[in-house]
């Protein structure tokens, strides 16, 4: 029974990864939900209390794995500024992963405050990364320039995001020499 629901749970969230992909928060709803994993609509209620529970589930999920994916990029950098130049690039090359997308359109909706807070903490976990990399460069605020160096990053995947004139690797590599000169001071 608990390995059923544990299925029945995965399938819901996987479900709810692609109707976020594919349309954005307005996509998510509980009739779509059902109706893509084949369960009653009374079914879902019984998984999640409401959409942003659905939500925050997706945060917990998905965003550990996309930290992770930058976090090994990083570690297999052996400067700190290539390690700066890894967490620039992994980040936005996963802009085309469902899950990336998914945490897009999450974090441009609107949700109740215990969902924003478990974005905000997810986010600020990943900043948090790069923090000692920009102090082993002499920076007096890594703190600061984590999150300057991330309002760039962000700035860049939401063009990326919205498909933009450039194509996604000239919108890297202006990134990423951008994020670089910056830096180094």
């Amino acid at each position: 029974m608990a390995e059923h629901r544990s299925m029945q749970r995965a399938a819901l969230l996987d479900a709810a990864r692609s109707l976020l992909s594919e349309g954005g928060t307005e996509a998510l709803t509980f009739p779509a939900l059902a109706e893509r994993t084949g369960l009653a609509r009374s079914s879902v209620y019984e998984y999640f209390r409401s959409r942003a529970a659905v939500v925050e589930e997706l945060c917990e999920v998905d965003f550990p794995v996309w930290a992770a994916e930058v976090e090994a990029a990083m570690a297999a950098a052996g400067t700190p500024e290539a390690k700066v130049e890894a967490y620039v690039r992994r980040q936005l090359a996963l802009v085309g992963d469902r899950r990336h997308r998914a945490v897009v359109a999450i974090s441009a909706s609107e949700l109740d405050a215990g969902a924003r807070e478990k974005i905000r903490a997810a986010h600020g976990g990943l900043v948090a990364m790069i923090v000692e990399a920009l102090g082993e460069m002499g920076h007096a605020q890594p703190r600061l320039a984590a999150m300057l160096l991330q309002g760039l990053v962000d700035a860049a995947v939401r063009r990326i995001e919205l498909g933009a004139a450039e194509d996604p690797s000239a919108i890297t590599e202006a990134a990423v020499g951008m994020v670089l000169r910056g830096v180094r001071g």
